[in-house]
């Protein structure tokens, strides 16, 4: 099933109603990463990546993509002026410390109590979990930003 463009910006945009001035934001991998863009003008906001990124922008045009400068999720992206880079351990650190105001992450799967299912993505190579196990316990406030699908339910065995 193709993706909905439209619809993903439009979890985007209402994702960034969340953000405030002043915050220290990190933003998940796929649709959260949209997020920069709909950040309302004049609103300061400084975005995290927890592969060591301070004062990302929003997304770059094909003129401005610089291959060397990319997110946790692999994305080029924009920096804003004053951004820094630095280890994924002292952004782990920010993490950790509790010095980001607000995670946006996508999910596999989140329970009517909002434990978060955040593993790997079938058939995707991954490198290991990342930093979603961190953010979810070293944020203020975590938003979840994800499509819902549901799968074909597989038949129950039953054994006697």
């Amino acid at each position: 099933m193709p993706k909905n463009v439209d619809f993903r910006q439009q979890l985007a945009a209402r994702a960034a109603k969340e953000l405030r001035d002043g915050f220290y934001v990190n933003l998940g991998i796929g649709i959260p990463t949209l997020v920069a863009n709909y950040i309302p003008a004049g609103m300061k906001v400084t975005l995290q990546s927890e592969n060591g990124l301070l004062g990302m922008g929003r997304f770059p045009t094909d003129a401005e993509v610089d291959a060397d400068l990319i997110n946790a999720g692999k994305e080029t992206v924009t920096f804003v002026p004053g951004a820094a880079i630095f280890s994924s351990a002292e952004s782990f650190a920010m993490i950790r410390g509790g010095h980001i105001d607000l995670a946006i992450l996508g999910a596999m799967q989140v329970s009517e109590r909002g434990d978060l299912a955040n593993w790997m993505i079938p058939g995707k190579r991954v490198k290991g979990m990342g930093g979603a196990m961190d953010l979810v316990s070293g944020v203020r406030r975590v938003v979840v930003v994800m499509e819902h699908s549901s799968a074909t339910r597989l038949p129950v065995r039953r054994s006697c």
